[in-house]
Parts: C-alpha cells; sequence; structure tokens
C-alpha cells in the first residue's frame, strides 16, 4: 500500500492568494486588482509555485484560477515598477542566459516566462476552471486559455491588443483553437473586444452566467467535477490535450513565437524598442515612452 502525499502548509505570496473553498478544491486568486491584476514576473513565477503545489496536493482533484478586483487581467505588467527579471527566481525551464545581446535574450526570457509556463499550466495533471470577470486583455488571455474550462460573468471582455504593439499575437498563439479560424484573423487585424455572449458563442468560454453568480457557479462546477476518480480526470485531460495537440497546436505555438519575436527584432531594429507605441492609447504611450527613454538612458552611461 503506497502511502499519500501529504502537502506541505502553502507558501505565502506576495501577488497572489491561495485558499481550499470547498473540499477537494484549490483556488488560486490573482490579487493585484489596483493594478488590474497586471502580471509581473513575480506573479507568474508565483502562479507556477501554487499550480506545482495544488497539483501535488493529494486531497485537491480541481483547480480554480480566479482574479481580484473588477478585471480579470490587464496582461503583462508594462509599468517598469518592478525591476526584477527573469533570472532573479528560481527558473522553470532549462532556458537562460537572459541578458545575452541580440534577440537572444529576450527570446530567452519570453520562452521561459510566458511560452513554456503557459504550455505546462495548460497540461497540468488536473482540471482547472478559469473564473472570469470584467476584462482579459493580451497577455491575460495566456492565463485563461490554458485552463480547461472557463465560466465568465456576463460583463466579460476579452482583447489582444498586440497587434496595436506591432506583434502578431500574444506569446501562446491559441487564437485558432479558441474560435474559428476567419473569427481569429478578424479579432486579431482588428483588435475589436468580443464579449461574453459571443466568447461562448465561439466556444471558447463555457459557460456564461450574471456577475453576483459567477463564484458559485464556479465552485458547484467544480465540486461536481471533484467527486470524479482523480486518475480518471487525469487521464481524461490528456486524451483531450493529445487530440488538439494532434491538430498541430503546439507546432502552431512554436512557430507563431518566433514570428512575435521577429516582430520584436523589427520595431527595436526600426524604432529603438521591442514594440510599436503609436497606436497605443496615449496614457500607455506615455508610460512606455518613459521606459524607452530610461533604458536609453542607461545603454549611454
Amino acid at each position: 500500500m503506497t502511502e499519500a502525499t501529504t502537502a506541505k502548509a502553502p507558501p505565502t505570496f506576495e501577488t497572489i492568494l491561495y485558499d481550499v473553498p470547498r473540499p477537494k478544491v484549490a483556488r488560486i486568486t490573482l490579487n493585484r486588482p489596483a493594478s488590474r491584476n497586471a502580471q509581473t514576473i513575480a506573479m507568474l513565477y508565483e502562479l507556477n509555485d501554487a499550480f506545482n503545489y495544488a497539483s501535488w496536493d493529494d486531497d485537491i482533484h480541481v483547480i480554480i484560477l480566479a482574479a481580484a478586483g473588477p478585471d480579470f487581467s490587464s496582461g503583462h505588467d508594462l509599468s517598469g515598477t518592478d525591476k526584477r527579471a527573469a533570472g532573479d527566481f528560481d527558473r522553470v525551464t532549462p532556458w537562460g542566459q537572459y541578458k545575452s545581446p541580440g534577440i537572444e535574450g529576450p527570446y530567452s526570457t519570453e520562452k521561459e516566462i510566458y511560452l513554456e509556463n503557459t504550455e505546462r499550466w495548460r497540461n497540468l495533471p488536473k482540471p482547472t476552471i478559469c473564473q472570469v470577470q470584467g476584462r482579459v486583455i493580451a497577455g491575460g488571455n495566456m492565463l485563461v486559455w490554458p485552463c480547461d474550462l472557463i465560466v465568465a460573468a456576463e460583463n466579460a471582455q476579452f482583447l489582444d491588443n498586440t497587434p496595436d504593439m506591432g506583434v502578431p499575437g500574444v506569446e501562446f498563439f491559441n487564437h485558432p483553437y479558441e474560435m474559428n479560424i476567419r473569427k481569429a484573423k478578424e479579432w486579431l487585424f482588428t483588435t475589436e473586444w468580443m464579449d461574453a455572449a459571443e466568447a461562448y458563442r465561439l466556444g471558447m468560454v463555457n459557460r456564461v452566467v450574471p456577475l453576483e453568480k459567477l463564484e458559485e457557479e464556479v465552485l458547484n462546477l467544480a465540486s461536481r467535477i471533484a467527486e470524479k476518480h482523480l486518475f480518471t480526470l487525469k487521464t481524461i485531460k490528456e486524451a483531450v490535450n493529445n487530440a488538439q495537440d494532434l491538430m498541430g497546436r503546439k507546432q502552431t505555438n512554436l512557430f507563431s513565437f518566433s514570428l512575435h519575436h521577429l516582430a520584436h527584432s523589427h520595431f527595436r531594429h526600426t524604432q529603438g524598442f521591442p514594440i510599436a507605441i503609436d497606436k497605443l492609447n496615449p496614457k500607455v504611450q506615455a508610460s512606455l515612452q518613459a521606459i524607452k527613454a530610461r533604458n536609453a538612458a542607461r545603454s549611454t552611461e
């Protein structure tokens, strides 16, 4: 007879919360509401630690990813206020050389913190449910899409505005597998918002409920799933994920990630900054211009 693994006490987090709101159900909550849960590198590493913790806990069958505040996530934190970089944390992939010149440093950094992280979360052995309210912008989709099920409040809205930054989509390019091909093209070409009703119609989300019923709906769904045998849940997930991968999903992501960095390199050469700035809203433009100026000043020191 094998002994069950007893999970250690959950670690202390800066940017997320961890709790067990129902038997067999863990919940990870993004907890930077003042910044609309913009993702610092610290948050991404903490998310990875929390996902691992829940995955290794024998008492947990289902993992919920939720967010505090009015919006699920405004994407990558572009404020420049958190100075920590990928190399300042315990690495989770063999990628390194984050400060190398040319494309090597940025490519390695985003491979570690974005593409490989998101891919790993998609392949967590236990079922995951994303609880979405408010806005999901750019990199925010990279937290939503890896989850097995998505339950959205009626006020949820989705946007990938990275084409306005000159790149062909977020690093985890799952667009053609979250919606049909022509809708994926339209959504990226126009950078328009997609509301919860449209996301449901396209199959990107499983359920849409009133905001005040969102938490209850997700907890009830998680509890229902959690009653199944854990190994059965794991094998269902592996079977369905494998079917999607045989449709070329993983190869699509690797190819698109390279195009993403080709675009970054283009704008470094043409504008001295890894993204285009001119088509973003004035407030974001001002913030990025300040970062661009600081980078230029450091390079001349």
